[in-house]
């Protein structure tokens, strides 16, 4: 998109009689927000995989159509088989999600807000942080066993490391003269936590929260596949054994909507929450 540019115009030198020079001004923003314009690359990528599929360079054996996805879609919906591992899904997701979020976001207000909490909180989490997630599950299945607990601790522990990391950043970078105010202007502990704190961390909060949206489904995916008997982590992994592509493509298309679907609800929440702020985003 072209920039837009506009127009002042210097006043002219005193008896020179000269006419005013004309001064071009760059705009460097990115301008006017389109709608729904994350909609795009989404709908780039079908089209041309339509178009693919309709020229026939596609295996379509390796890569069924669009068209053969959308009835293997409607054939699973009709049958019951969908609607039961969606909700599932969801369930699984929802509880670690929520668990991870509240851990997150009470052991980063624990570690920024006080000295002996960041002594004994930020070294843990960053030594946790080190360790591949998904490297915890043997463990995790031997402490709480190989049902639906396991999988939801795994998902709270994806979701809880960005939530803190990026709330615990945000705690460290408000400026200390803000600090130094409410000090002179005697807040209290929670007039300060909910004047200064609060507003200062939103920002990276929002941040971890979109990382933690996205690393529940992630996550869910690997552990739908471990003595699962429902979900629809379980319903590509029976699909891979009976080698049915379009029943695997059905399965990660509705990841791809929950993630898109979850992250611009949460993007949408940032934007009116942080209204206040002037930003290029906005």
């Amino acid at each position: 998109m072209s920039a837009v540019t506009t127009t002042t115009a210097a006043p002219p030198a005193a008896g020179t009689g000269e006419l005013p020079q004309v001064r071009r001004r760059r705009r460097l923003s990115p301008g006017r927000r389109l709608p729904a314009a994350r909609l795009l690359g989404p709908l780039v990528l079908l089209a041309l995989w339509a178009g693919a599929s309709a020229a026939g360079t596609l295996d379509t054996g390796a890569v069924p159509a669009p068209w053969t996805v959308l009835r293997t879609a409607g054939r699973l919906w009709t049958d019951g088989t969908l609607p039961t591992d969606v909700l599932t899904s969801l369930e699984r997701a929802g509880y670690g999600f929520a668990i991870g979020l509240t851990a997150g976001v009470l052991l980063a207000l624990a570690s920024g807000l006080s000295r002996a909490g960041e002594a004994l909180i930020d070294g843990t989490v960053q030594l946790n942080r080190a360790i591949p997630t998904l490297g915890l599950i043997p463990l995790f299945i031997l402490w709480l066993g190989i049902g639906e607990t396991f999988k939801i601790a795994i998902i709270a522990i994806v979701v809880y490391i960005p939530v803190y990391l990026n709330t615990h950043a945000a705690l460290s970078g408000i400026d200390t003269r803000f600090v130094e105010l409410a000090e002179v202007q005697d807040l209290s502990r929670f007039a300060f936590v909910r004047q200064v704190v609060i507003p200062g961390a939103l920002p990276g909060f929002f941040v971890g929260l979109r990382l933690g949206v996205t690393g529940s489904w992630l996550g869910l995916v690997v552990l739908e596949q471990i003595n699962a008997t429902s979900g629809l982590g379980y319903l590509m992994f029976q699909a891979q054994n009976y080698g049915q592509s379009d029943v695997i493509l059905v399965g990660l298309l509705i990841y791809g909507v929950f993630g898109l679907v979850s992250d611009s609800v949460v993007r949408l929440i940032e934007r009116r929450v942080l209204s206040w702020r002037r930003t290029l985003s906005n």
